[in-house]
């Protein structure tokens, strides 16, 4: 059977496996960050949905921490699902408000803290460029593109990064002609052939 380094040429296959474990990295690293940031604000939608007193909090905190590896999703689960806990236990709408304000907190720090910081230092991406490829991907591709906005992000800065590196050490850049240039210098060191007679 054959396997697709099999296919590649042999003078770029070291390049190849070179950016395959590169993306491979960025990508396990934005797994990561995601886990971290479904972990966080679970933790923070428990705390918050405890302080207003919900007896479900932990629960409640768990399925919208969960469902967040989904952008928008847990924020949405979260608060349709605590909103009715609230009017099932307490009866009054201000309590339901309160849910609107502990999970717009969570949504505010995981736009402009979580992501940012725990998914876009991982991968090597300026937090600004984090929060710009969300909403390009959403613009562009709708939902599925909020969905891989950034491990597509990701892989195209490590292709970037290689590119630029390539062209750097490519004659197009001089590299080759600046050394070139260096070598035709001539030498005042050695005596001519006319001076040594």
């Amino acid at each position: 059977m054959l396997h697709m380094s099999d296919m590649l040429p042999r003078h770029q296959l070291a390049t190849v496996h070179q950016l395959a474990k590169e993306c491979d990295d960025v990508l396990g690293a934005f797994l990561r960050g995601q886990l971290l940031i479904m972990f966080s604000l679970g933790l923070l939608y428990m705390l918050g949905l405890w302080l207003l007193g919900l007896d479900l909090a932990f629960l409640l905190g768990l399925i919208a921490g969960l469902a967040s590896v989904v952008p928008y999703l847990g924020f949405v689960v979260g608060v349709l699902v605590s909103s009715i806990a609230a009017m099932v236990q307490f009866g009054d709408w201000i309590y339901v408000l309160g849910v609107l304000a502990v999970f717009g907190v969570g949504q505010l720090v995981e736009s402009l803290f979580l992501t940012p910081v725990l998914v876009g230092d991982k991968i090597g991406l300026h937090p600004v460029a984090v929060i710009f490829a969300v909403l390009a991907g959403g613009q562009l591709f709708g939902f599925a593109g909020v969905l891989l906005a950034l491990p597509v992000a990701a892989v195209l800065v490590v292709l970037l990064r290689h590119a630029h590196h390539g062209y750097k050490q490519s004659v197009f850049y001089g590299a080759d002609t600046a050394e070139e240039q260096v070598a035709d210098v001539p030498d005042d060191t050695e005596p001519e052939a006319h001076d040594a007679v």
